[in-house]
């Protein structure tokens, strides 16, 4: 039950990000359910390998790559998906980060609390 709330809470964090911002586009809620889950594929199974070939430029750059990496997957999911547009790398960037921010405060809220 948890694990779908967060996936309707991803859902609303994409329209929000998108509505924030006027490089991304959404058309309705299921595009944003379907971006949200089509990017959670992509950064499960491509970004673990960009980030693994990428090692040594996200070190001299001290981790500030995984950023690049972030908005990369953005375009990704942009190309894969008609109803999402993106309007360049730094619209994806921005959307990422916001996307990030909105994701940590719903996970938040659905954490469960441990008792002692």
């Amino acid at each position: 039950m948890n694990s779908i709330l967060r996936f309707l809470l991803s859902g609303v964090a994409v329209m929000l990000a998108a509505y924030l911002l006027p490089g991304v586009h959404v058309t309705d809620y299921w595009t944003a359910l379907l971006v949200a889950l089509v990017l959670s594929i992509v950064n499960l199974i491509v970004r673990p390998l960009l980030i693994l070939f990428t090692i040594p430029i996200t070190v001299v750059t001290l981790g500030l790559f995984l950023l690049v990496i972030n908005a990369l997957m953005i375009l990704l999911v942009d190309f894969l998906i008609d109803d999402f547009s993106v309007s360049g790398f730094w619209w994806a960037l921005a959307f990422s980060l916001i996307l990030s921010l909105f994701n940590s405060m719903f996970g938040d809220l659905t954490r469960e609390k441990k008792e002692r």
